[in-house]
């Protein structure tokens, strides 16, 4: 990692992926740090730990279980581990920082 995460850092780094989406940039204990950028559909499925997101870009809607709420620039998104959840109708601008942290399973 370099001595600052920046976003343009992260960018950069993931353009250098084929047909990647994410790349991790960050890892110490339990904690993961990945920067996400989806082509048009979000696909991803549940996760096994506790999950942040913090929203870079963009606009759109997250789903998480039964809800559906708009996010944007700034927000930050909690996701319980398992937890059935993506981002759905986001501009071709959206970016998310992705927070992976806690024990397998999610904290109690």
């Amino acid at each position: 990692m370099e001595d600052r995460l920046t976003t343009e850092y992260a960018l950069d780094r993931l353009s250098g992926t084929v047909g990647k989406e994410f790349i991790t940039l960050f890892k110490h204990g339990t904690l993961k740090i990945e920067i996400y950028k989806p082509d048009k559909i979000d696909n991803q499925m549940p996760h096994s730990k506790d999950e942040i997101y913090v929203i870079i870009s963009g606009t759109g809607y997250f789903i998480k279980g039964e809800e559906k709420k708009p996010f944007e620039p700034g927000e930050i998104l909690f996701v319980p581990a398992f937890m059935e959840h993506h981002f759905e109708s986001f501009s071709e601008d959206f970016v998310t920082w992705v927070l992976f942290y806690g024990p397998e399973g999610g904290e109690k």
